[in-house]
């Protein structure tokens, strides 16, 4: 299975604690899957830690990890949502949102001190997780009538692959999930077949 079949995320909620001269930076990693997921995370963590100074945050969704964003929260510009980011970077992580209250304690920390602890406040966050790696699979739809059953599911059986969902009506309907990598090849099968229609259908699984 090739590395673009496959994508790092965190399997559950978890939490790190940091502390600097009586600031407490308390930094909670969320499994996420949507945008909507983050903004009702955040919404939800605003009002658990409504008395705390800053609450920063990144994050990134996508099994390609093509989307992100980061946030200071009022601190001094580059130096929370960047390193809390940096953190999702050197892991390696997609899905996920990480987010940084922090309890200011009455003394400045300067720049170099506030990018460590959100750093090692996101670290320990991630440190006290489980790290998993997902298969990235296609949804494939097949339509084809009874006659074809013999080879579709010679194919099927051949390849190894997944079977979603059956519809059998006056014709034949099936959904089955292929490895991203194997999408195009696979299709090329079934559409090989005489009197088969085979597509994709909606985002990776």
């Amino acid at each position: 299975m090739s590395d673009k079949d496959r994508y790092r995320t965190i399997d559950k909620r978890s939490q790190g604690v940091y502390k600097d001269r009586g600031s407490k930076f308390i930094a909670l990693a969320i499994p996420v899957d949507t945008e909507s997921q983050v903004k009702a995370e955040l919404e939800a963590l605003k009002k658990q830690y409504h008395d705390a100074r800053h609450h920063c945050y990144a994050w990134r969704l996508g099994w390609d990890y093509s989307r992100h964003r980061i946030n200071d929260d009022g601190e001094p510009s580059g130096s929370a949502g960047n390193p809390i980011f940096g953190q999702l970077r050197s892991h390696n992580l997609t899905n996920i949102l990480v987010v940084v209250v922090r309890y200011f304690g009455g003394t400045k920390l300067g720049i170099r001190g506030l990018i460590n602890a959100y750093r090692d406040a996101s670290k320990e966050a991630l440190n006290n997780n489980t790290i998993t790696t997902k298969t990235i699979r296609q949804r494939i739809s097949l339509h084809f009538q009874y006659a074809q059953m013999g080879a579709v599911m010679q194919t099927i059986k051949e390849n190894q692959l997944h079977l979603l969902n059956t519809i059998f009506e006056t014709d034949c309907r099936l959904e089955l999930a292929v490895t991203k990598s194997k999408t195009e090849e696979i299709i090329k099968k079934f559409k090989s077949i005489d009197g088969v229609i085979a597509s994709t259908g909606g985002p990776p699984l």
